[in-house]
């Protein structure tokens, strides 16, 4: 696989939820920060949004879909100028309805999904990802997108045998969507992974790393792959991922090491030895090192 299904395979959508907001007049709502991630996709009219890391409100005209990373507060209205408001009535007839109405609907209409996602996975995604990314509704992204939150509300409204593997593949698929267009439409990628799998000459070193995680790699080796000098390779890989080319393999593996433990068919020595590992001390050492735990206390957190 590349490295972006790689990834992806890695996140298990641990929550799921799905509403709708149908309004008309004069509204604005103060959405507090969320875990995970929110698609939405405006089905009709036009609103407006502002969010942590914008200078200016977005507006969003029918059509369009968004996508707002984890921990963002978020105010969507009718009209940037209006005062927020709470919008703890209009959640939780969202929660007990599936869409909640304000001042009779009728004008403006979308549709959201929200995700949470176990573990630590998720943050070589979405730390590399700004605060929103805007899908503008005349892409081939956007029209997957809405059919995708469409099938989700249906999976959600009317559970069917399948449907978590269903919901799982949904999410995967607007993700992909929306990270294939945020990969080569954005002209000043911020430094991180992304920015790193835009690049041929590193990219091909980050396939070649996930297709060995175990092989004790060396600079020479992976510049061999990239077909340029061993100085050039680790300057250029940490100037595009922002770390060394050693520190993302170790943490390369225990991401994958980390999966493997939520699964729970191996045993912790099988593990480190399948990534490269001579001792289950010495892949202990770096697991707790890396991701602040053991390997026992994951496990038993993740199966708890």
């Amino acid at each position: 696989m590349d490295p972006l299904s790689d990834v992806l395979s890695l996140l298990k959508p641990r929550s799921q939820f799905y509403a709708g907001f149908d309004a008309a007049g004069e509204w604005s709502f103060d959405f507090p920060a969320h875990e995970g991630i929110k698609f939405t996709a405006v089905m009709r009219g036009t609103c407006w949004g502002i969010t942590d890391g914008l200078s200016e409100p977005v507006r969003f005209v029918e059509g369009d879909c968004f996508l707002l990373n984890s921990g963002r507060r978020f105010v969507l209205s009718s009209d940037p100028t209006l005062p927020a408001q709470d919008p703890g009535d209009i959640l939780d007839i969202a929660n007990c309805n599936g869409v909640a109405v304000h001042n009779g609907g009728g004008e403006m209409f979308l549709i959201s999904g929200r995700f949470d996602f176990s573990g630590n996975h998720a943050a070589v995604l979405f730390d590399a990802l700004p605060s929103i990314i805007n899908v503008p509704g005349s892409s081939g992204q956007a029209q997957v997108l809405r059919w995708s939150l469409e099938q989700l509300a249906n999976e959600l409204r009317t559970p069917q045998p399948g449907g978590a593997l269903m919901s799982t593949h949904l999410v995967h698929l607007m993700l992909v969507q929306v990270l294939r267009l945020f990969m080569y439409a954005s002209s000043d990628l911020p430094q991180g992974w992304f920015l790193a799998l835009t690049d041929p000459q590193i990219s091909s070193a980050i396939v070649a790393i996930h297709a060995e995680p175990a092989r004790r790699w060396t600079l020479e080796e992976l510049a061999r792959v990239a077909g340029v000098s061993r100085t050039v390779f680790a300057q250029r890989f940490k100037a595009l991922v922002g770390s060394t080319a050693m520190d993302y393999i170790a943490r390369w593996r225990m991401l994958v090491a980390a999966n493997y433990l939520r699964e729970g068919a191996q045993s912790i020595s099988a593990i480190a030895f399948s990534l490269g590992y001579e001792s289950e001390s010495a892949f202990s050492t770096a697991f707790k090192r890396i991701m602040a735990c053991s390997p026992t206390q994951f496990r038993r957190r993740s199966l708890g």
